[in-house]
C-alpha cells in the first residue's frame, strides 16, 4: 500500500508540474514534449467524455522548431512544438518588436507557443474527427481559438489566459489590420492565406484580434457544452 501511495503521489506531482510549467518559455525540449503530451492526453479525455461521437486519435507532441512555430499534422497525428533557442532570429525580433523588448518577446512566446496554442492546435484535430467542414480559413482558425480559450478556462488557467489577453491587446496596438477596407475579412484571409501566414505581422494581427474578440465574448458556453453540441 505504501508503494502504491508513493507512485500515485509521483504521478499527481507530474500532472501538477506540467500545468505549472506550461505557458512559459521552455529551455528543455524533453520537458516541453513530456508536459505537452500530458496535456494532450488530458484534453483528449475531456473531449471524448463531453462528446462520445468524437473519436480522437492518439496525438503525440514532438519538438520540431520551424518558421510555422506550432502546428498539428493531422495525417501523422503530431503536434509540432517550437523551442525558443531554435527560433530563427527574424521571428525573435518580431516578438521583441510587438511585445516591447527581448524579455517581453520571450515571455509572449512562452505564453502563446509553449502555452495557449497547444489547445488551439488540438482544436483542429477535433474538427477533423467530428466531421466539421469550413468554407473558409478564417472560421477554422476562429473555432480553434474558441476551443483553446474555453478549454483553458475549464482547466482553471484563467490567470494565464488573462496574461495572453493583456499581451494580445498590447501587441494589437503595434500590428496593423492587413485586410483592406471594404474587403470581407473571411474571404480575404482565405484567398490570401499563404501570403498572410508568411508574414508574422499580418498573420499575428488576425490571430491576436480573434483571441481578443473571443476572450471578450460573454455569450460563449463552457467547454463541455461547446464540444457536446459540436456534432449533430
Amino acid at each position: 500500500m505504501k508503494n502504491i501511495t508513493i507512485i500515485l503521489t509521483i504521478l499527481i506531482g507530474v500532472q501538477v508540474n506540467a500545468q505549472q510549467k506550461w505557458f512559459s518559455t521552455y529551455t528543455d525540449p524533453i520537458a516541453l514534449v513530456s508536459d505537452a503530451n500530458i496535456i494532450i492526453d488530458q484534453m483528449t479525455g475531456k473531449v471524448e467524455k463531453a462528446n462520445a461521437k468524437i473519436k480522437m486519435p492518439k496525438n503525440i507532441a514532438i519538438k520540431n522548431t520551424t518558421p510555422y512555430l506550432i502546428f498539428i499534422n493531422i495525417d501523422s497525428s503530431t503536434v509540432n512544438l517550437p523551442l525558443w533557442e531554435e527560433v530563427i532570429p527574424q521571428q525573435k525580433e518580431f516578438f521583441a518588436d510587438i511585445a516591447g523588448g527581448e524579455d517581453e518577446g520571450k515571455k509572449v512566446f512562452g505564453l502563446f507557443f509553449n502555452g495557449f496554442y497547444l489547445a488551439h492546435e488540438l482544436g483542429h484535430s477535433i474538427f477533423a474527427n467530428a466531421g466539421k467542414k469550413f468554407d473558409n480559413a478564417f472560421d477554422s482558425e476562429h473555432d480553434a481559438n474558441t476551443i483553446g480559450i474555453l478549454y483553458w478556462r475549464q482547466t482553471d488557467e484563467n490567470n494565464q489566459l488573462k496574461k495572453c489577453y493583456d499581451y494580445a491587446k498590447k501587441m494589437l496596438k503595434t500590428l496593423k489590420n492587413p485586410v483592406p477596407e471594404n474587403e470581407d475579412p473571411k474571404t480575404f484571409f482565405t484567398q490570401h492565406y499563404k501570403e498572410l501566414a508568411s508574414d508574422p505581422y499580418k498573420y499575428g494581427y488576425i490571430q491576436f484580434s480573434q483571441f481578443v474578440e473571443i476572450y471578450e465574448d460573454k455569450s460563449l458556453p463552457d467547454f463541455n457544452t461547446f464540444i457536446k453540441n459540436y456534432t449533430k
